[in-house]
């Protein structure tokens, strides 16, 4: 049986690196994507065997353009792409003064670099006898109940990853495209405040990456359950 390959971005900490080591607990192999060589090396080596890093900064194209290359130089398919790298800018406080710069590179890593990163990959996932694309989203972005106010261009980015995830749905039939809310993760960006471990936020990615029914596509989860956006 042909082992099952992943690969997870933004994977030397946090959520991504938790995704990263549970997937390779399933006998995975999984690519470590990071832009930081040696934090995504040392990660690679702490997650330990069935773990390989690839360089990849999904802010700039032709960082991704390049990772894809090389990734086929290692692989020959893709089963699971896991879109998890995000940033949450400082002085991200109100709508009424974030700046297009903040607003540009927010969007840039959280909402186009998925599509970028998908698009380049693609021919890899389309080895696979039932690909996966999970997007790492946030209740921030669900309209449903409207906005409150925090960290608008992060929000907005998210919104709009919801809305990429389901454009790729429509234009990937037989694959699996979902985002995901991880909840609140006491991370890096989530803070010590969080109520969620990185292991209760990974739950739910990695449910969708191996257990999920591969005709579930073009929605938007918490808790493997299906959410409102």
């Amino acid at each position: 049986m042909e082992q099952k390959i992943a690969l997870v971005t933004g994977a030397n900490k946090g959520i991504g690196y938790e995704v990263a080591a549970q997937l390779v607990a399933k006998n995975f192999h999984v690519f470590v994507g990071a832009r930081n060589e040696k934090a995504g090396r040392e990660a690679a080596m702490e997650i330990g065997n069935g773990a390989t890093f690839l360089n990849i900064d999904v802010a700039d194209e032709k960082s991704i353009r390049a990772a894809a290359a090389g990734f086929a130089k290692l692989a020959d398919h893709l089963d699971v792409l896991i879109n998890n790298a995000g940033i949450l800018m400082e002085n991200d406080e109100s709508v009424l003064t974030i700046t297009p710069a903040m607003l540009e590179t927010t969007l840039r890593t959280n909402t186009l670099s998925p599509l970028l990163v998908a698009q380049a990959f693609r021919p890899m996932l389309q080895k696979s006898s039932g690909p996966r694309i999970v997007n790492v989203s946030s209740g921030s972005g669900q309209l449903t109940d409207g906005a409150d106010g925090w960290a608008p261009a992060y929000s907005i980015s998210k919104t709009a990853l919801n809305g990429i995830t389901v454009q790729l749905a429509s234009a990937l039939p037989g694959f699996s495209v979902n985002s995901v809310c991880p909840g609140w993760v006491r991370t890096d960006m989530g803070g010590s405040d969080a109520t969620r471990s990185v292991e209760q936020g990974a739950a739910g990615i990695v449910w969708l990456a191996v257990d999920a029914p591969q005709n579930l596509t073009g929605k938007f989860l918490r808790d493997r359950k299906v959410i409102p956006w």
